[in-house]
Parts: structure tokens; sequence; C-alpha cells
């Protein structure tokens, strides 16, 4: 506690009026003089006893608390802190600073270490991505006076991810230092993506360009090292790439959605962490428009359910015919005067066969439009990964029957010849529940007993293949099959059409539809057999997806190599789900012994590791800025501390230092006045009888 004194004023009445009464009074006073009274003086000493009464003279005396400065020590505990010994290295620096800053007087001391939302570490909600040390110091920073700021020591490896610029850096009159773990001239690998398209379409190749970085490697290397290329976690590929040259990879985009490339090279000699031997490239699959041809053997009212359906979503081109006018039928009209157009068998069923996603026959009958060595074409298309959609209608119970023509290599009923025409409710199998067509049309199994009634239904021998949907004892009503690498269902009633009229309150008609065509073009969100997991405020949720009952748990590979098993539990629609708390931002590789995934979580490639050596290219611009020092740790014993005033150095060759900024508050304030009433009134009285006593001589 210390004391200040000093005189002030505080007039009784305004300033201006004071100096009037003053000036009027030495005007009276000087006419005096003129005139020679002897009463002068003594009038003189009463008007000034007066006016400096009227200023109200006091003593005032301050008293005053010092406060003690504010040191910051910033520590990086980001996860490249953790690399060989700079945990160690800072957490010795760390304790000796402190017994350091102990001994300087009047100096407070304290400590802020990163936390997960300034690296790019744990995940809570959306972490950043690197190490934010600056939002660290701004965060330490922002309760202390900017009049008590003694400066700052930033511990740390040099990398840092929000630096800013040298000459803008907010600098609080205050110096910052740093300190650097790790060692000079690290030696590192690395791979760096130079070049990526965020998006690319479906079955086509794009070109990557990548970049293998190694500090070893001397300057014009002819060094070659083999990178690993594994795509959705899928085979691996073996390729031997230059290093410190830039190249370029194909790679082909297999499905919608993200795909995901994983790269990695082989680790070098003296290498700091092979963390960042690995990278990943995310590609967003894009389908091109699907093309899907229907052919409707004949008109009926259903048919414009499957024209409204496909030509409704934006992703379908449609080429639809329908056959109005069979080559039986024979009528006499000249041909000139036909509007119909000649149906183009050649250019679709041979030519531009394979560039249709989907081909749907509906209520087709043979009626020698298309020739055998057609319908062959169509079940080798099948095969060969194509997609084939036969909704039945009574011709298929015929002697025109599509199952009588090659297609029967690839339709999985075989028809007994029997329609069934009564009503019924459609209802799914035990497997339909499971599987993803169908699994999801009902949110509960008891409200498909309130779906509207059909009725009819084409009775077949199902040959192979899934029964989804069954009708009257059990007579499957829709049946789904992979042949070869493509797929094919066949919808055994024509009366899906009356859900959409919302007949007895109708049913999922668009929903199963759609789901049996995408299902058809190999939509991966329908897969029967899927592993998959989606990231969400930091954790992964994980669905797997069977047609059989399956409990077993699901292996968990985090980026940094460590395995979890997880266990899964049941849901709905054959999944069964489990949850994992994702600490770590990275590629996260999922397998449970028959499917495998891979998932991103926060940034793919996060830049805590894009390059992990020991570096003071980012810091020292800021802390030469800012007039501190930058040194090593692994030179030798720690720097000295200084207090030093705020208009002298703040660093030297071996010392740091803090500046004193002698910041007080006031805690009282005690005045006395310097004219007390009793004198001022013996002082004005004694002029005036003086004045009085001198004049009447």
């Amino acid at each position: 506690m210390s004391g200040v004194t000093d005189i002030a004023i505080a007039p009784l009445l305004p300033l201006w009026l004071i100096i009037g009464l003053g000036v009027a009074a030495a005007l009276v006073m000087a006419y005096g003089v003129f005139i020679r009274s002897p009463g002068v003086p003594w009038r003189s000493l009463a008007a000034l006893a007066i006016i400096l009464t009227l200023l109200n003279p006091s003593l005032t005396e301050e008293q005053r608390q010092s406060l003690a400065d504010i040191a910051l020590i910033v520590v990086d505990r980001s996860p490249s802190q953790s690399l060989e010994a700079r945990t160690a290295q800072t957490d010795l620096a760390l304790k000796d600073l402190q017994k350091r800053f102990a001994a300087l007087s009047d100096l407070e001391l304290r400590i802020i270490e990163t936390t997960t939302s300034e690296t790019s570490g744990e995940l809570t909600g959306l972490p950043r991505d690197g190490t934010h040390l600056f939002a660290t110091l701004e965060r330490g920073l922002s309760d202390i006076p900017r009049s008590q700021f003694a400066g700052a020591v930033m511990i740390t490896d040099g990398q840092i991810h929000d630096r800013p610029a040298a000459e803008g850096a907010d600098n609080p009159a205050a110096p910052l230092h740093g300190l650097l773990t790790g060692r000079p001239n690290e030696q590192d690998r690395r791979i760096v993506i130079e070049n990526m398209p965020t998006y690319g379409i479906v079955g086509q190749k794009l070109d990557l360009s990548l970049r293998i970085e190694d500090s070893a490697a001397a300057e014009g290397s002819s060094d070659r090292v083999e990178v690993l290329l594994r795509q959705d976690g899928g085979k691996s590929e073996r390729q031997t790439l230059p290093v410190n040259q830039t190249v370029t990879i194909p790679m082909t985009i297999g499905h919608g959605g993200p795909n995901i490339l994983e790269l990695e090279v082989a680790a070098g000699d003296d290498e700091l962490t092979d963390r960042n031997n690995r990278t990943v490239a995310a590609v967003n699959g894009v389908r091109d428009r699907l093309r899907v041809l229907l052919v409707s053997g004949e008109p009926h009212a259903g048919e414009r359910v499957w024209r409204n359906l496909l030509k409704a979503d934006p992703a379908v081109d449609l080429v639809h015919f329908t056959i109005l006018r069979p080559p039986e039928k024979q009528d006499g009209t000249p041909i000139n005067e036909l509007s119909l157009i000649a149906f183009p068998i050649r250019e679709l069923f041979e030519i531009k066969l394979n560039e249709f996603d989907l081909i749907i026959f509906d209520r087709y009958r043979r009626r020698g439009v298309l020739p055998h060595a057609y319908l062959r074409n169509i079940a080798k298309y099948v095969k060969s990964g194509g997609a084939l959609l036969e909704a039945a209608g009574p011709p298929f119970a015929s002697a025109l029957s599509l199952y009588r023509t090659p297609l029967a290599e690839v339709l999985p009923g075989a028809p007994t010849g029997e329609i069934i025409e009564a009503g019924f409710r459609p209802a799914l199998t035990d497997l339909g529940r499971r599987h993803p067509v169908t699994g999801d049309l009902v949110s509960d199994p008891a409200d498909a007993n309130k779906w509207g009634r059909w009725f009819r239904l084409i009775d077949v021998e199902p040959t192979r293949g899934k029964i989804l949907m069954s009708g009257i004892n059990g007579a499957p009503i829709l049946i789904a099959d992979r042949i070869g690498e493509g797929r094919v269902a066949q919808l055994l009633s024509d009366h899906a059409w009356l859900w959409a009229r919302g007949f007895e309150g109708g049913g999922p008609q668009a929903e199963l539809l759609r789901r049996v065509a995408h299902w058809l073009m190999k939509e991966p969100d329908l897969e029967e057999e899927d592993l998959n997991a989606v990231a969400e405020a930091g954790r992964l949720s994980i669905v797997r997806r069977s047609l059989q009952e399956d409990n077993n748990p699901v292996t968990v590979i985090t980026p940094s190599g460590e395995r979890r098993h997880i266990d899964m539990a049941p849901g709905k629609g054959g999944r069964t789900v489990g949850h994992y708390a994702a600490r770590e931002t990275g590629l996260y590789k999922l397998q449970d012994g028959q499917r495998r995934t891979v998932v991103a979580v926060g940034t793919v490639n996060p830049k805590e590791f894009a390059d992990v050596r020991s570096t003071d290219r980012i810091l020292k611009p800021i802390v030469d800025a800012a007039g501190g020092g930058l040194m090593r740790l692994s030179d030798g014993a720690l720097p000295r501390l200084r207090r030093v005033r705020a208009d002298a150095a703040t660093a030297g060759k071996d010392w740091l230092g803090f500046v004193r900024n002698r910041d007080y508050v006031v805690t009282g304030i005690r005045q006395i006045s310097l004219l007390p009433p009793l004198a001022v009134l013996i002082f004005v009285l004694g002029g005036l009888l003086l004045a009085w006593w001198r004049e009447g001589r």
C-alpha cells in the first residue's frame, strides 16, 4: 500500500464567476492605489481570502495498492507433441519455468493448454483442423487486463495452423516468447495430395495428383518407393512411384456417394511417425442420368403407373414403348396412313442394349415382335451386369409367356399356368421384413394388414431367388434374384395400380416400385449384406444389414491403429446397430469377418499430421514482431527470466524478459481543506478592520 499527495480545487461557484469577482476586486484595489488610500493592502488581503475560499482548495491523498503483473505459459498438447521425446521435453520445461517464475516478485503465472477444440484430437461437435495455438493464447488473454500483462511463453513444436500475419499480429504491448520441442533437421516421409476432384461420374475414371515428400532424399534424387492403393476397403494394389515428384494416378468411381481411396507408402529411415505415411482421397460419386427401357405389351390400367413413377424421377431417362399394333394385326390400313412409329428393335436390343441401366417388361406377351435372338441378348445383358424387371400379367401364364423364351435362363419363377383371381392383401415374408427393398415399407409390421387388396396373382413355381412378398396361400408376389453380375425381379401381379388409386386405403405402391427399380440398378443403400457407419456429433453410428441373424461384434480400427470390438444390438429391417465414440479424426476401418467398410471422421487428412517436423518457420516472424525470443529446448538449459521496463529490450541470447507494468488500483482518497472557515473569517474581518483603522487616522 502506498499514498500520493496532490492539491485539488473544488470551486463553490462557477469558475468564470470567481474570475470575474477577482477581476472586479483587482480594479477596486487599483483605484485605491490611484487615490492613495492607506487601507488598500488590508482590503486586498480580505478580497484574496474571499477569492481563495470560493476556489475551495484542498490537499488530496490517494491510497494506492500495487497490482501484480501476469505472465502466461501456453502449452501445446496437440497429437504431434506426443512424438519422440516432445512430451517429456514439454513437461520438464513447464516444471522448470514454474520454479523460475516463482522466484520473480510481483508476477502471477497462469498456464493454459490447448483443448480438443483447438487441435485435431478428440471430437467434440465440430473440431478445428490442426493446432490452433493462437486461439488458445487469445482464450488465456481474455480475462487478463492488458495493463497487467507481462508476456507469454509458448511451448510447442512449431507446427501451428492458425498463424496470423506477422505484421498484423495482435501485439498487446508485451513480448511473446517461444520454446521449441523436438530436434532440428528431423526426417520424415509423407504423402501429399496436390489435386483431387470433389466429385466424379459413376463408372468413369478421374486423375489424382499426389507427391511423396521425403526430407531424407537428396535434391534431384531418383529414389522410388512402393505405394499401396486400396479403394473402399477392397483389395490392395501396389505401385512404385518416385519421391519428391508430382505424379498422377487414375481412380475409378465405382458407386454413388463417397468413394474412398487409401494410399500408403512404406516408412523411411529415422521417421518421426508413420501416421502421415497414409492418406485418403475421398471423391463423391454422382450417377449420370439412368436410362430405363419400359416395354408394355398392351395398354392397361397399370401402364401409366410405371410411366408416372419413372418420369417423376429427374435422374431417369425413360424410353417407353407400348405395342399397339402387333404383326398379326392386319386391317388393310395403308402403311403411309399409319401414325404409329415402327418399334426400333435392332437399335434397342442389339446396338444400344448395354446403354440401359434397367429393362422393364410390363404385361408383355410373345407376338413375334422380339425375335429369340434379341431376347437371348437380354439374358446375356443381365448376366453381364444388367437389370431386368418383369411386371407379369395374365399373358405370363399362357403359351405366349416370356418364360417360354431364352429369358427363362434368368427369370426366377416358372409359371404354373394358373391365374388366381380373388381378393387378397399383399404381405411381407419373413425374408421380406429383412430385405432392404421391402423391410422399410412399414415401420410396424402390423401396418401391412391395413394395405388395400389386390385381385389378381399369377401363380409361379420359384426356382431360385428370394421371395419378398406373398399373397393367397403364400403364393409369391415379388421375387428378387442375382444372376451372374446382374439382377432380376418379378412382380407377379398387375394390380399394384390399385394402391396408387387409394383403393381400400391403398399402400406404398410408389415406394415399393421405386425400391425395386433402384435395387435392380445396384443402389448402394439397398444392398442386402452391408456394413455402414455414419459420423455424427463425435461418434460413429454403425449399421449392419443382413438377411441372416448376425449379432457378431464389429471391429473398429481407429486412424492410429487401435482396435475396438463393438457389440451390436438388433434393430428393425434386418439391421443390427452399434455406437462408438470417435476420439480421433481420420479414416476408421470397420470389419466383422465377412463385410468391411471405411468411414471418414472429421477431416480425412488432418493438418496435424500433414507435417510433423519441429520448425521455427511459422513462429519466428511473429515472435520477432512481438519483441520476444525463440529458443530450442534441445540446445541445453532453459533461458533465464528477467523483469524489464516497458521501453527496454525484452529478450536476449540466453534470457527472456517480462514487462514490469507497475499497475495499481486506488483503494481510497483523503481530502484536507487548506482554508478552514475560522481562518478565513479572521483574515477577512482582520483585513477590513485594519483597513478601516488605517483610513480613519
